[in-house]
């Protein structure tokens, strides 16, 4: 079954939004000291108690080592020792987002930008969950006010650039991901993103050197194997897209898109594709 451009482009839209959580750039950064030696961490605070930044920098080596509430409870620690602590409160943010717990996210980014309004990456982290949450209008706000706040912030080009292409403003998106493959382009992000802005403007050569610039950059990137079996099958090359399909089903078995995607293209398990020759 051969899909239709519409429905191409919003898989393609969907997939582009689901790369996001790990969006290119540094600006949601945990903000502090890289420092993860528990033991000597514990010897500072041990020394000065009343520094806050010493619960922020143990918090951060807490996230890092996927210990959430041990890092919730030493920014919460920070930010009481010094209520005007932004980078507390944009730091327990970011841990209450990864733990699902977007209101408490959004009340820190929210207080670390009262504190601070020139919290680049505040409004960045803000924006991405406006835009988890349908808020577009607010998303984009924040992400303009953060380009404004610094100009070579690739992942508010990139997240802002998602949202003109949910809004099926392709040309808009497309300027987009452009400025964040500029501005960082070993990312292979916003090229898989673009190649779908471009698929929706009929430009499938576009599309498929975007896919193929983005599997350069990260050859087990599972949904741009499947992007690029979705483009090939939307031109009907069955053959190209089953490759691609089958390529993504061996580095993330039984993913939904590739799976359904390579029955509908009569994909034969067990035969050995050439992707080689797929260009």
């Amino acid at each position: 079954m051969k899909l239709s451009a519409s429905a191409m482009v919003l898989a393609l839209a969907l997939a582009g939004c689901n790369t996001l959580a790990g969006a290119p750039g540094d600006d949601e950064s945990l903000i502090g000291s890289t420092q993860n030696n528990l033991t000597s961490l514990n010897d500072v605070i041990a020394r000065n108690p009343n520094d806050p930044q010493g619960y922020n920098v143990r918090g951060i080596a807490y996230a890092k080592q996927r210990r959430p509430q041990e890092a919730i409870a030493d920014f919460t620690k920070a930010v009481t020792i010094d209520p005007r602590f932004a980078q507390g409160y944009y730091n327990r943010g970011l841990v209450f987002r990864d733990m699902k717990k977007p209101q408490e996210a959004l009340a820190d980014f929210n207080r670390a930008l009262e504190i601070n309004p020139s919290y680049g990456s505040a409004y960045v982290s803000r924006g991405n969950l406006y835009r988890l949450q349908q808020q577009y209008d607010l998303a984009i706000a924040d992400y303009n006010r953060a380009i404004d706040l610094k100009s070579d912030s690739a992942q508010a080009y990139h997240n802002r650039g998602l949202i003109y292409q949910a809004r099926g403003e392709h040309k808009q998106a497309i300027d987009d991901f452009t400025n964040a493959i500029g501005l960082a382009p070993q990312n292979p992000e916003p090229y898989h993103a673009r190649s779908a802005s471009w698929l929706a403007l009929n430009d499938t050569k576009q599309a498929i050197d975007d896919v193929e610039e983005a599997l350069v950059r990260n050859t087990e990137y599972v949904e741009a194997w499947t992007t690029r079996g979705r483009i090939f099958e939307q031109l009907g090359d069955r053959e190209k897209a089953a490759a691609s399909y089958a390529k993504a089903m061996a580095l993330r078995e039984n993913y939904p898109p590739a799976v359904e995607g390579f029955q509908r293209v009569g994909g034969v398990r067990g035969r050995n594709y050439n992707l080689f020759d797929q260009k």
